[in-house]
Parts: structure tokens; sequence; C-alpha cells
């Protein structure tokens, strides 16, 4: 992204309490997107979002009313996320010298768990997308990789024997999306597709790592170069799968545990570890898939509340017309 551009994303956090994390994501992100009245999306993580919003309020009094925090003041927005959403208080058509904005709170702790664990699979979902970072002073970034690396055996798990580039990116793309009940009448039905295509290259970057990491251990092959669309072939043994598990985080694993039942291993140090029974390769990804779906419907439902709740009727129905126009557009 170029510096001026980084430069004119930056520049809207000037107005607002100091913040832990920011990211960009979204269209904004898009290397051939010149429309300057697309919407900017902004994820901010805070220490407190109570006091974050109070601050809020205070530094911008003058636009309270229109944009900055919506009726019902700090309190009554951190309960409503935190006791009814996912922990998240969305604020959309923000505007803001000449462009439009929508922009999401969250806590840096909530944030952290739904990365490392896949609590809600709502923040963390984004992230296993391409965003660009504009602040991090606690190292998501790096923490983010955790995440990554579990979206990857995720998305290989639910992949046959061999695939293409595009077909990775895709499958990572779309778990956020599984059981989203707004990808019933409100979303555009190539979403994941457009996410990909016009993205790509920035999918390379994110998971680049990974792929090689995977290659160097022969679980993936090649056709190309991973820096080109290669055809890719990877092992479908159950030792495979196992590792594949292995690398998904606790929560998920353990909800497989449930299903699948466990097994006790002692390793060489004395520990014992609890490992998901996998009777096969087919069995385990539809146990991880029902999970991911389950916890991303809930999570989508009770985000869906929540913004009505927060965001005020006249916002949050305007918001949800422009997702269904766009959805419409996609199915006509």
């Amino acid at each position: 992204m170029k510096i001026d551009k980084i430069a004119e994303l930056k520049s809207f956090l000037k107005v607002l309490p100091p913040v832990g994390f920011c990211c960009v994501y979204g269209s904004s992100l898009h290397p051939n997107n010149n429309d300057k009245s697309s919407m900017v999306d902004y994820i901010i993580g805070v220490s407190d979002p109570k006091q974050w919003h109070s601050e809020n309020m205070e530094l911008n009094e003058d636009h309270y009313a229109s944009w900055m925090v919506p009726l019902g003041g700090a309190k009554l927005i951190t309960q409503v996320a935190d006791k009814i959403g996912v922990g998240v208080h969305f604020n959309p058509f923000v505007t803001w010298n000449d462009k439009m904005l929508k922009y999401g709170v969250v806590r840096m702790h909530d944030l952290v768990q739904d990365v490392l664990h896949w609590e809600r699979f709502y923040l963390c979902g984004r992230l296993q997308k391409p965003v660009h970072i504009l602040v991090d002073n606690l190292d998501i970034g790096d923490v983010n990789s955790v995440n990554l690396r579990a979206a990857v055996s995720a998305a290989l798990l639910l992949l046959p024997s061999k695939f293409t580039e595009e077909d990775l990116y895709s499958k990572i793309c779309s778990l956020s999306y599984m059981g989203d009940l707004r990808m019933l009448f409100a979303e555009d039905k190539n979403k994941v597709k457009r996410i990909v295509e016009g993205q790509f290259g920035l999918f390379q970057s994110m998971y680049k790592p990974f792929l090689k990491e995977y290659e160097a251990k022969e679980l993936l092959t090649f056709s190309l170069p991973i820096s080109h669309q290669a055809t890719i072939s990877q092992d479908c043994s159950l030792s495979m799968t196992h590792s594949l598990v292995h690398s998904l985080p606790p929560l998920v694993r353990r909800k497989m545990g449930m299903k699948l039942g466990e097994m006790q291993v002692r390793k060489d140090s004395g520990r014992v570890l609890h490992e998901v029974v996998i009777g096969s390769r087919e069995e385990a990804a539809r146990s991880m898939q029902r999970i991911i779906r389950r916890t991303v419907m809930v999570s989508s439902a009770r985000q869906a509340v929540s913004g009505f709740l927060a965001a005020g009727g006249i916002n949050a129905t305007r918001y949800l017309a422009n997702k269904v126009r766009k959805a419409w557009k996609s199915w006509t």
C-alpha cells in the first residue's frame, strides 16, 4: 500500500482516543480499487471499550449526534456488545473528510482470545483475510500467525488431494461465512470469489510462509513455485490428518474430542496430552466443519441483534438494506 494511502487511513485515528490496535480491511485494500466512494472498514482494539467510548464522546462532542457514538452512551454500547453480541460494537455510515467509514471497537483481550481460540469465530475470521495493520502495540500481527496456521489446516482438511492455490484461499476465506445467517439473504453470493480474485497477491503474501513450511515437511507438493498459481497435492493419510487437527485451536479440538472421543498420549517428558480419536479424514473434516458452522451461526445472529440495539434501528436498517441490495444484484 502506498505511503500516502496509509497516511490517509491513519489520519482518522487522530480524532479518536488512543488505540492499542487498528487495521483496515475490505475493498479499500483492493489493488485496483479507485472508487473513492466505497466504505473504508476499521477494526479498533482498546483495553477498555467503555472508557474509550466515553473519551470519544468528550473528544467529538460536536459529532456525537451524527456518528461518533450512537444513542445510549458508552455503558449501554459496551453492555450490548459484551452480553448480547460478540464483544464488538460497529458504527457504520461515519462521514469524515468526505469519506464513508465503518469502525468496530473491541476489547484487546477479546480480540486475542478469538484469534487464538476461535471462541466466537468472528474477528479471527476477519484476520484470516487480508488486512492492513495501522497500529499494533501488542504484536497482534505476530499472534495472528497462530490463527493463520490453523486456518490453513482447517482448509486443507476440507480440500481434496489435489487443488489449486485459488481453491485453498477460497476455502480459507469461506471458513468465516460457514453458517453466517447473512449469507442466506444479505450477502453477495460471489463474495468469497470476489475477495480472493481481487486480493490474490495479498493472500499469497499472508500464507506463503505456512505453505513453505508444509512443503518442507513434505505434506504439500507444488506443481509450480509457490509464487505462481500452482496446483497443490496433499498427503491425505491419517497421520497427516492428525497433524492438521493438532494445528487447530485447543477449543476446536476439545469440541471435536467430545464428539469423536479422546485418548491420552504420554510424551517422553511425562506430560499427558488428550488427542482426538480420528477414525477417518472425512469424519474429522465433518466434525470440524459442524463446529465452525455452529460457532459462526451463533455469532452472526448475536452480532446482528447487538448491532440493531446499539447502532439504532435507522442505522442498522440502512446498513442491512445496503447489504441486501448488493446480495440481490449478485443473485439476479
